[in-house]
């Protein structure tokens, strides 16, 4: 029986290692690229890595992970327990990242980028059907609970509030910071070569499969641009991208037509002239917190922002007085542009 059990092994051992040969054949005995992708976050996602190994079930794993820490749309999850005053509600150590990164970004910005700005967006119809935009009374009754200085984040995970009506959405640093996590696992996995995508904000390291740097296409900043039509192309390799827009998400009532995206500090959708803002950083959970701020702070305040921070590099697009477009860089931007 001993010989028998000896012999199938070494006949499996056979087998794999003739399969791993064949691979390597037909591979030109190279490390092939997989592809995991899938829908998340109801968005799309795509991950591009070099690997002997098939890591899909892993990297939805750790998906539906962070879905239970920080989706308020999950009613099981930890920030909703946070959201409906759960006392016995404690933040894991993803929510407590998230949560450490979005005050660091807040403070930076001066408010410009607030994850307790949902009753301003409900309220103004981007997040729940609304028949009426706010009045000014409206609005500032609101931003009584909101911004990230009314909370505080306890050592054991407790999140006090100032006023029990706050209530925390990650969701413009959360893909951001998903794309990240993805990142830290395949390095963990020894994975050299990558890109991760998420709903379009991305993290890249290494090369892609024709052993050239990563690239990244930045859409039209256009309403009608439903296909994808792309306005800039960018190389890059060991870095993350992230692009916020201001030109689908809007509505009209009355002719008064209003973009999705709104300044916490007044109230009111975000004035600005920008239609989008794409920001390159050493992480994605920075570049997409950084790429809405920009898109409330305006050119000449974000980029004062941006040409501060050495690991920050940033587009703006915006309307053109005589053009379709006038197109504004940081000082280190169009390294890469391809």
């Amino acid at each position: 029986m001993d010989y028998i059990r000896n012999f199938k092994g070494w006949v499996a051992s056979v087998v794999v290692l003739v399969v791993f040969l064949l691979i390597r054949l037909f591979s030109g005995g190279e490390i092939p690229y997989q592809e995991s992708v899938g829908e998340k976050y109801s968005t799309f996602y795509s991950v591009t890595y070099k690997s002997e190994v098939d890591l899909s079930d892993s990297i939805a794993t750790l998906l539906d992970e962070f879905d239970y820490s920080l989706s308020p749309f999950n009613k099981n999850s930890i920030i909703a327990a946070i959201n409906n005053n759960d006392t016995s509600a404690r933040a894991d150590e993803l929510l407590k990242d998230v949560i450490t990164l979005s005050q660091q970004v807040y403070k930076v910005t001066s408010g410009a980028f607030d994850p307790t700005i949902s009753p301003l967006v409900n309220a103004w119809g981007f997040g729940f059907k609304t028949d009426k935009f706010p009045n000014q009374t409206e609005v500032d009754s609101l931003k009584t609970f909101v911004g990230m200085d009314k909370i505080t984040l306890a050592v054991d995970g407790r999140v006090i509030k100032e006023n029990t009506n706050t209530t925390l959405n990650f969701s413009a640093i959360a893909k951001g910071y998903i794309v990240d996590l993805v990142a830290k696992y395949l390095d963990k996995k020894g994975v050299t070569d990558y890109l991760v995508n998420i709903g379009g904000e991305i993290n890249c390291k290494g090369l892609n499969p024709k052993g050239e740097k990563w690239r990244i296409g930045v859409d039209k900043p256009e309403e009608s641009n439903k296909g994808g039509d792309i306005h800039s192309i960018l190389q890059l390799s060991d870095k993350s991208l992230a692009t916020s827009g201001n030109y689908r998400k809007f509505k009209v009532e009355d002719t008064q037509k209003v973009w999705h995206i709104i300044d916490p500090r007044t109230g009111y959708p975000t004035q600005a002239r920008v239609l989008s803002a794409t920001v390159i950083a050493n992480n994605c959970a920075i570049a997409d917190a950084y790429a809405t701020a920009l898109m409330v702070l305006g050119l000449e305040d974000g980029m004062s922002i941006v040409e501060a921070d050495s690991t920050l590099e940033a587009m703006f697009i915006c309307p053109g007085d005589t053009a379709q477009y006038s197109i504004y860089y940081s000082k280190g931007f169009k390294q890469y542009l391809k």
